[in-house]
């Protein structure tokens, strides 16, 4: 617990068991009072490395996307009664180390959500692994949606968040795509019902064991996210309103 705040992690998990329980054990146990992983159907033996590690593990009946998974992720650490979530991808490639410290800021109010930087520096995502055309498409979508969003984030696009319970009760998360595009909807959900976003720089590493999806996934993602942000501008002007960016 932090501030006598119940600290969930959750690892929405997809063939993971090359890099599961490094990342498991990289999570600091004194401050996190439960760990929650989601398998989506993996093809692997996530799901039992998962379970004899003792982590509270569900099993989706068929692989239903990564925007689904993350749905699981938060409906369970709801019901398990958790004032702070923290999302991390069980690949290995975010430092869960730093789960004190993204969760303190939350848990301290400072911000509603913090997420992990992967680009403090431009030298230090290309040398740990970034595709290049990745670390291009970030730069150029992260600087789209802080300047039409009013956001100074470093990414838009990590997968290391923390976030406080308000959130999960206030955005319509529910209502998000199954598919990889669910992050940017959730943060622009977030934006448009004024919740505070902040982050903090984080290690990133890139080996073949990381998940990542590929160049023609990552052209879909890049185009559902500016979708979705247009669909924001058009209801921020009240030309076409639409609920799913209020608050529930």
């Amino acid at each position: 617990m932090i501030n006598n705040k119940k600290i969930v992690v959750v690892m929405p998990a997809y063939n993971a068991e090359k890099t599961l329980e490094k990342t498991y054990q990289d999570i600091p146990k004194n401050i996190v009072d439960e760990i929650i992983l989601v398998d989506d159907m993996s093809s692997d033996k996530t799901a039992n490395l998962s379970k004899s590690l003792g982590i509270k593990t569900i099993i989706h009946s068929k692989n239903m996307g990564y925007g689904a998974n993350q749905k699981t992720c938060y409906q369970e650490a709801i019901k398990s009664g958790a004032d702070i979530i923290v999302m991390i991808h069980p690949d290995y490639q975010y430092d869960a180390r730093l789960t004190p410290y993204i969760a303190g800021i939350v848990a301290d109010e400072i911000c509603d959500i913090v997420l992990g930087n992967r680009i403090r520096t431009r030298w230090e995502a290309l040398s740990g692994g970034m595709p290049v055309y990745k670390y291009i498409a970030n730069r150029i979508l992260t600087a789209i949606e802080n300047f039409l969003l009013g956001q100074n984030l470093g990414e838009f696009h990590s997968g290391f968040r923390a976030y406080s319970r308000k959130v999960l009760e206030t955005i319509r998360w529910e209502d998000n795509s199954d598919d990889f595009v669910f992050d940017q909807q959730f943060l622009i959900e977030a934006v448009a019902c004024k919740l505070k976003i902040g982050d903090i720089p984080v290690p990133a590493k890139y080996f073949s064991e990381a998940s990542s999806i590929n160049f023609l996934r990552s052209c879909k993602y890049g185009i559902s996210a500016l979708f979705f942000l247009l669909r924001f501008l058009l209801h921020r002007s009240i030309i076409f309103h639409q609920q799913i960016f209020t608050k529930k």
